[in-house]
């Protein structure tokens, strides 16, 4: 049997983003812009959650992971935000690669409560080792990306995101990923106290995905449908996220998208992209948050 990989979200839009969601979720949401915003800054944080979840598929085997990232942002005006960044998951790849390294950067105009984010990705997995005719030894592909969303009274934000790639995991296969999310906050001092807060949020998002090269048999990958939905706690810069994930990928279905090597054992079956509870734990802030 031919076999493909695996999926890295990404995207909380989450992140987004992400990347493997919403998207991207490791990543620190900007904070809106406004004219005090010194010129430069620097935002950067880290996580440890019980499995590292991209886009509806575990990309760590079910397996707890930890991730961090560095975010340098310049604001050309106080509505106008150049940035790139590097982060980095710990990962396990059926090609052996235990670390996803994240390459991004892109812009982020902002009218009023309407924001926008456009970017580049690249993901990197290193030391990857073939598997003949079920992976690659290297899965590193890119994509472009854009991003909207619109605050409602600084309560309520609804979001839309599609991401790009002309070979998915460098499997051959095109993929592109869209999504709409929702996020309800509670207002600020709801609480009683401005550095304690809460949310709940969702996606529903949709992943198309084409025919693999000549190394996978040509093979036509199976589109699927995620989501997720959750609730946040937040105090000071630290954030517990409790998220359910789930798809509608059979587990045979999953196998083929992800050459999941325990399918090899298991009738070509895969639980990577089956329902999942995932607690995260994270800290995210800037060089001029601690000023």
């Amino acid at each position: 049997m031919k076999k493909v990989m695996l999926l890295v979200v990404a995207a909380l839009a989450v992140s987004a983003a992400p990347a493997f969601a919403a998207d991207m979720p490791v990543k620190a949401t900007p904070a809106p812009i406004v004219a005090a915003t010194p010129a430069w800054d620097i935002a950067f944080g880290s996580a440890v959650m019980t499995d590292y979840n991209f886009r509806g598929i575990s990309q760590s085997n079910r397996k707890p992971s930890v991730a961090a990232y560095f975010e340098p942002r310049y604001n050309i005006n106080p509505n106008l935000q150049l940035y790139a960044g590097l982060a980095g998951e710990s990962i396990s790849f059926p090609n052996k690669s235990a670390a996803e390294i994240d390459f991004y950067g892109g812009v982020r105009p902002t009218f009023g409560p309407l924001s926008f984010d456009f970017g580049f990705w690249y993901y990197y997995y290193p030391t990857g080792t073939a598997v003949p005719l079920i992976i690659k030894a290297d899965l590193s592909f890119w994509e472009v990306y854009g991003k909207a969303a619109y605050t409602f009274m600084d309560v309520v934000t609804l979001g839309a995101n599609v991401y790009s790639s002309p070979s998915w995991l460098n499997s051959g296969a095109t993929g592109t990923y869209a999504s709409g999310t929702a996020k309800i906050a509670a207002p600020s001092g709801f609480f009683g106290n401005k550095d304690i807060g809460a949310y709940a949020s969702g996606e529903l998002g949709r992943y198309w995905l084409g025919t693999t090269d000549a190394f996978y048999g040509n093979l036509k990958l199976a589109s699927y449908n995620t989501w997720n939905l959750g609730v946040g706690l937040t105090w000071k810069a630290f954030t517990l996220d409790l998220r359910y994930y789930d798809t509608n990928l059979t587990k045979t279905q999953c196998f083929l998208d992800t050459g999941d090597l325990a399918g090899l054992t298991n009738g070509g079956r895969s639980n990577w992209c089956s329902s999942a509870f995932i607690a995260k734990l994270s800290v995210d802030t800037t060089i001029n948050a601690l000023k």
